[in-house]
């Protein structure tokens, strides 16, 4: 199995997880006289299941991780790469957006507020990191689709 099918499996656990959470809570009390739509013992012996797969899925898709080196890195450090470069380029957005904010002003009494950052110069920050990020983020898919789960 490739790496990619692996971490397409673990989204797929991760999601039938949060349906079944979803049916115990709908299942766990119900009117005096009534019976429950699923039974709960039955929700939670799958819900068991699919956590112990996931488990095992996790543990092997950070194994591969950590031992793959694709571009003289591990896909660990590029995925950390990837993390940090995202939560940048997060961090330049709000503050772009942040500059870019309009106070118009309805007399000379009230407060003028100026911009303490070069917008354009931001602007093209963001569009490089952006662009980092993207070629990063392609590079990281080509070697989850031709990577083998260890």
């Amino acid at each position: 199995m490739k790496l990619a099918e692996a971490l397409n499996q673990r989204a797929d656990l991760q999601k039938r997880i949060a349906q079944l959470r979803d049916r115990l809570s709908n299942n766990v009390k119900v009117q005096e006289g009534d019976q429950p739509a699923e039974k709960p013992d039955d929700l939670f012996k799958e819900l068991e299941g699919s956590l112990r797969q996931l488990k095992d899925m996790i543990v092997c898709i950070n194994r591969t991780n950590q031992e793959t080196v694709w571009e003289g890195r591990t896909l660990t450090e590029m995925i950390a790469e990837k993390d940090v470069m995202t939560m940048h380029l997060g961090a330049l957005r709000s503050t772009l957006e942040a500059a870019n904010v309009r106070s118009d002003r309805f007399s000379r009494n009230e407060i003028k507020f100026v911009r303490t950052v070069d917008v354009n110069a931001l602007q093209k920050k963001v569009d490089d990191l952006s662009r980092d990020l993207r070629e990063l983020d392609s590079r990281l898919q080509q070697a989850n689709w031709m990577t083998d789960l260890k």
